[in-house]
Parts: C-alpha cells; sequence; structure tokens
C-alpha cells in the first residue's frame, strides 16, 4: 500500500511540474516526464522481485521446466520496458518510432517464446492419437 501512495504522490508532482514546464520552458517537460517514468519504474521492479522470487520457489516445488519459466520472465520484463519506451515516445510525440518499438518488441518476444510454442505442440501431438 506505500508503494501505491508513492507511485501516485510522484505522479501527481510531476503532472502539475509537466504543466507548468510546459507553460514556460516546454522542452524541459519531457525530461521531468521521464525521471517521474523511471521512479515509478524502480519503485515498482522492487515489488516485481518478491514475485519472481514467488515463481522460482513454486516451480521448484513442480515439475516446470526452469528455462521456460526463465523465458516468460523475460517476456515480461521485454513487455514491460518496452511500453515504458513506447510511452516516453509517444509523450515526446514521437509516434513513428513508438511504434518501431512496438514492431520490434513484439518481434523479439515471438522469437523468445518458439521453444515454449514447440514444446506444447510437440506434447499436443504425443497426447492426439
Amino acid at each position: 500500500m506505500n508503494e501505491i501512495i508513492k507511485i501516485v504522490g510522484i505522479g501527481i508532482i510531476a503532472l502539475i511540474i509537466v504543466i507548468v514546464l510546459k507553460q514556460y520552458r516546454p522542452e524541459f517537460a519531457i525530461y521531468v516526464s521521464i525521471l517521474a517514468g523511471i521512479a515509478i519504474l524502480l519503485i515498482s521492479i522492487y515489488r516485481l522481485e518478491e514475485v519472481i522470487e514467488l515463481i522460482q520457489s513454486i516451480s521448484q516445488k513442480t515439475a516446470i521446466n526452469n528455462k521456460f519459466l526463465s523465458i516468460l520472465l523475460k517476456i515480461t520484463g521485454i513487455a514491460v520496458l518496452s511500453e515504458f519506451a513506447v510511452s516516453i515516445c509517444k509523450d515526446s510525440g514521437e509516434s513513428a518510432i513508438a511504434s518501431k518499438i512496438e514492431i520490434g518488441s513484439k518481434i523479439i518476444i515471438i522469437s523468445m517464446s518458439i521453444p515454449i510454442i514447440s514444446s506444447m505442440l510437440e506434447l499436443m501431438l504425443n497426447i492426439l492419437p
């Protein structure tokens, strides 16, 4: 609960600063937005470590392949970071760059998920007569 208060507080303070800066020094507004985004991301990453540790402890107790778990965590990280970068680009008015980041990250995610997809297809082929 404490983290959400920090995140909302950072967001509201950054919003007020950005609104004021856009009137007098619009070129500095994007820097405040980026810094606020990084601060919020760092607060969120702290909580993400706890989730990763929980998932790893559950995977050790089950028959889940650690390779697949690692791939899924990497894919999640790529999705979060690329969304952050896309948001920064869109805030800066660079929609073209944002769309290229989205396409690139989707291609990387698809290529990283191929071992999981192929394993699932093999499993389905073994189950089917």
